[in-house]
């Protein structure tokens, strides 16, 4: 190998490795899109239904069996997705993902009851384009943020408390600092969390199961900054009923 030839291989490397993260986090967003669009038309169905009566009940602030154990359901999926991702087949690990939207979805119906329409629309755009903004930033960045992934990992940490705190003494004040601090989290996550999974696309054979398999799982990550970001700025922006 002549020194003329070694940038043209150089080149085509690095074109090969840049194709290969591109076609990944491709097939990350589809999923996660995907993911959206499960969600909202089952949290719009179960809302328009009339199946949210029978999982909340507004007037008393209380929720039957049924809604519990759809809330709480989300976290078996997520548990059996991460624990099993060694033993699942990629098409289980799809089926899971879509499960696990459909069942975010109905757990999230509620709040068609608490919100008006409009104001979920627009939420929901503004967290669309924030989403998008962070995730170009952390996609393009050079600086590297694992460090600011673990200060946030803990900040988060320090909101689930606040948040279970608060549950019991019902601040006000507290809640609007839990949002606005949930806000700056997962607007951060969003960009941590698209650089790493850059790095994961830079070693992943493309059409293998595997890397369909890492694709669901960074599709899953994405997915609950987007509704936890979309939550907290409903919370903060959305108009209630």
């Amino acid at each position: 190998m002549n020194e003329y030839q070694s940038p043209r291989i150089l080149d085509d490397a690095l074109i090969q490795d840049d194709s290969t993260i591109t076609r990944f986090i491709s097939n990350v967003f589809s999923w996660m899109v995907a993911g959206l669009v499960v969600t909202g038309s089952a949290a719009y169905y179960v809302a328009s239904s009339g199946l949210v009566g029978q999982l909340y009940n507004m007037e008393t602030g209380g929720m039957s069996a049924l809604g519990w154990g759809v809330m709480l359901a989300p976290f078996g999926f997520i548990i059996a997705m991460r624990m099993g991702y060694q033993k699942w087949s990629a098409t289980s690990l799809i089926l899971l993902f879509l499960a696990f939207s459909g069942v975010m979805g109905m757990s999230l119906s509620s709040i068609f009851l608490v919100y008006t329409m409009s104001s979920i629309s627009q939420v929901f755009m503004i967290t669309a384009v924030t989403f998008g903004v962070m995730a170009v930033v952390g996609y393009t960045t050079k600086t590297d943020l694992t460090r600011f992934g673990s200060l946030l990992m803990m900040a988060l940490i320090g909101i689930i408390i606040a948040s279970v705190v608060n549950f019991f003494i019902g601040s006000s004040g507290l809640d609007y600092i839990i949002s606005i601090g949930g806000v700056l989290i997962f607007t951060g996550l969003i960009a941590y969390d698209t650089q790493k999974l850059k790095r994961i696309g830079a070693g992943v054979d493309n059409g293998s199961e595997s890397a369909t398999k890492l694709a669901i799982l960074g599709a899953t990550s994405l997915y609950l900054d987007f509704i936890n970001l979309f939550l907290f700025l409903l919370r903060l922006l959305g108009r209630r009923n």
